[in-house]
């Protein structure tokens, strides 16, 4: 006996429970809440075990465990709705906020918090006015991204070594592809066939998108054609998706989207580097015609030859009015020589008065000149004098220290002052000294270069021809030793009798000649210097 407050349709209920009367005396039976859950769900399940609900998306929500979840409502209730992993990734519309579908599944009872929810197995939009308000939503959040702007838009390559094709490979696009490539520039085609419609239609797409990218270089593609042909707006949605617009934006290869007709659009379309009217456009727009490239290059061939001739004519014309201008290279070469000419005169003249001038030079500066033998004299002088003034002031320091002899500090003030002046005098002679021993160093070089010095008998040098006197001994000096010579005619320009002067012939200056017996005569002794106390002070 059923009780008479609930009508099971699809089960019984328990039979371990009393029956109760019609007016729901004490003897009613009784249900665990188990039970009573387990047989409104098993009533719920069997009576709604497929419906059809159009409603407004509301709180969308994918867990991280895949499933789906959100509400279902109209303007006076709310369903919730909840699609199991497996088969979200089935569905072909993606739940978005505010968007009204028609959804598919059955109703079943969530014991946990005592409420219904309808297990969802398929969705789509409910009316092309759905589409177009999630089509608009849509385009507004990816322009906000920046992936509609014209300034991310890649140019095409003129004649690509490759194209590719991301469509079906069972309809008419791709040989409408492929017959207008062939007609216009043959070019290598790779297809890459997906579906273009349908759930998992957007998936395959931008996986195809993402594989072309992926290819190695001499696979890879220059050109992208996406496309299909034309539908309504839910054949179309595939290229509507955010991941096929996404999977469009990233690609490193250009894209031209041909989809549906010329009417139609897609967001494909504002995403790619191109929009082509439909199929065959974009095979149009992707390579030239062959036959139009050859005839423009024949007419540049021919503007080329003529602009070639024409300026090879007014350089022709140019060249000769240049060379009429010219003069006789003979002629050129004639004024060239008689430049060179007087040019080496004048070359000439300068030198030689270079020459002579530097000569003028190198005898005023030999004026100027000192020779040694006066600078070792002066400097015995000056030494002299120095010597004699250092015995003075010694003197005079002796008689001083002799006053002071009794002070104590007179000794030691006359030490530092002898030792001073002995310092700077013996300064002096080392100078003096190292003067006279660069003047011997110069003397021996110039001996030993092949010159020699001429002296007279008391030790004075000769330096002129004209102080010769006849008869007059002479000693040479050499860099290896001395010799002894007699002048025996004067020099030019002196009187003297004789036969050489009457036959009014030149006479040499001096004939020198080397006697070995000759002994010069001894120079006089010149007498002995007064003892200046020099050798007692030193």
């Amino acid at each position: 006996m059923t009780n008479p407050g609930f009508n099971f349709s699809g089960g019984e209920p328990p039979s371990n429970h009393a029956n109760s009367d019609a007016t729901g005396a004490p003897n009613a039976s009784e249900y665990t809440v188990s039970e009573l859950s387990q047989a409104i769900k098993r009533t719920v399940e069997t009576s709604f075990d497929f419906v059809r609900v159009r409603g407004e998306i509301s709180r969308p929500t994918y867990a991280r465990s895949g499933h789906l979840y959100f509400t279902l409502k109209d303007e006076k209730a709310v369903l919730d709705v909840v699609c199991w992993k497996g088969q979200v990734a089935r569905l072909g519309t993606r739940a978005e906020e505010g968007l009204e579908i028609i959804a598919q599944g059955r109703l079943t009872t969530y014991p946990g918090s005592s409420k219904y929810q309808l297990v969802l197995e398929s969705m789509e939009p409910a009316g092309e006015g759905a589409l177009l308000k999630l089509l608009e939503e849509r385009k507004k959040k990816l322009a906000v991204e920046g992936l509609f702007d014209q300034a991310r838009k890649r140019p095409l390559p003129f004649l690509p070594r490759a194209i590719g094709v991301v469509t079906s490979p069972t309809g008419a696009v791709i040989r409408d592809i492929l017959h207008r490539i062939a007609e216009r520039f043959p070019r290598p085609v790779r297809l890459w066939p997906v579906k273009v419609q349908g759930q998992g239609a957007a998936e395959q797409i931008a996986a195809a998108i993402a594989g072309f990218n992926a290819l190695p270089d001499d696979l890879r593609p220059e050109i992208l054609i996406v496309g299909r042909g034309g539908g309504s707006l839910e054949d179309l949605w595939a290229f509507n998706e955010e991941v096929v617009v996404r999977a469009i934006a990233a690609s490193q290869i250009p894209i031209i989207s041909a989809v549906g007709h010329e009417t139609d659009t897609t967001l494909a379309d504002f995403v790619a580097d191109l929009r082509a009217p439909t199929p065959t456009g974009a095979a149009e727009r992707a390579v030239p015609v062959r036959s139009e490239l050859a005839l423009g290059i024949e007419d540049l061939g021919l503007r080329l030859q003529r602009g070639t001739l024409s300026l090879t004519g007014r350089r022709s014309e140019l060249l000769a009015g240049l060379v009429r201008g010219l003069g006789k290279p003979g002629h050129m070469l004639d004024m060239a020589y008689q430049r060179l000419d007087a040019a080496s005169q004048g070359l000439d003249r300068g030198l030689d008065g270079q020459i002579q001038g530097r000569a003028q030079a190198v005898e005023r500066l030999a004026l100027k000149l000192v020779h040694p033998r006066e600078a070792l004299r002066t400097a015995g002088d000056q030494l002299g004098q120095r010597v004699e003034r250092l015995r003075l002031a010694a003197t005079g320091l002796l008689r001083g220290a002799a006053r002071d002899w009794q002070g104590l500090q007179a000794p030691r003030r006359l030490s530092q002052a002898l030792q001073r002046r002995l310092e700077r005098d013996g300064q002096a002679l080392a100078q003096v000294s190292a003067l006279m021993a660069s003047y011997q160093g110069v003397d021996k070089r110039a001996l030993e270069r092949g010159y020699a010095r001429v002296e007279r008998g008391d030790g004075s040098l000769l330096t002129q021809a004209a102080s010769l006197v006849p008869g007059e001994i002479l000693r040479l000096v050499f860099a290896d030793g001395a010799g002894q010579v007699q002048a025996l005619e004067p020099a030019a320009g002196q009187s003297q009798s004789g036969p050489s002067a009457a036959s009014g012939q030149p006479q040499a200056s001096v004939k020198p000649e080397l006697t070995s017996s000759a002994k010069a005569p001894e120079p006089a002794k010149k007498p002995p210097k007064k003892d200046d106390g020099q050798g007692w002070l030193l």
